[in-house]
């Protein structure tokens, strides 16, 4: 009897029990991962293009932030895009980050759906219309952030500002880890 007690008391606290802030590490091999670098591949280069368009998109309270620049990437036809900046708030955040320094690179993924945090600042780029967005979040203690991932909604407000290239700019080889 004391046995079945106590096994309902320890469900009925892990039901009460908030939501908490899990991580999970993945490792993301590639191709190219054991190649050396490349004597004929610059160790910096520069991209020249302009701006065709500056676009500012709001999002709504309960919005997926990613899903949202997903869809209006998508609607406004952006092929390659610097995000200039974000601001705003945050229901919760799923967001990833690297772990290692060998390759193949090791990403920590944080997901905490019951934290909130103020959007301090964001930037990346769309590469061939593909996202590749990082997010600087903070709460009361500290300032965190890395690679936004699916499932960071939106709390108050947020408002993203793109920098759309004219056509004719090459984005295809900025994040692609084997070009080295």
């Amino acid at each position: 009897m004391r046995t079945s007690i106590a096994v309902f008391a320890l469900f009925v606290l892990a039901a009460l029990a908030p939501a908490q802030q899990t991580r999970t590490e993945i490792t993301k091999p590639a191709p190219g991962d054991s190649r050396p670098n490349s004597s004929e591949i610059p160790e910096v280069y520069a991209i020249s293009g302009r701006f065709e368009r500056i676009l500012v998109l709001r999002f709504k309270y309960q919005t997926d932030l990613l899903a949202g620049l997903e869809s209006m990437v998508k609607r406004h036809q952006i092929r390659n895009a610097v995000i200039l900046a974000g601001a705003g708030s945050v229901r919760n955040y799923h967001v990833h980050t690297v772990s290692n320094r060998t390759f193949p690179s090791k990403n920590v993924l944080v997901k905490d759906p019951t934290a909130p945090a103020d959007i301090v600042s964001m930037n990346g780029y769309i590469i061939d219309g593909r996202i590749h967005a990082h997010i600087t979040l903070a709460d009361p203690d500290k300032a965190f952030g890395g690679h936004l991932e699916p499932g960071t909604t939106v709390f108050t407000f947020a408002v993203v500002t793109l920098g759309v290239f004219e056509d004719g700019v090459d984005l295809s080889r900025i994040d692609d880890k084997s070009y080295r």
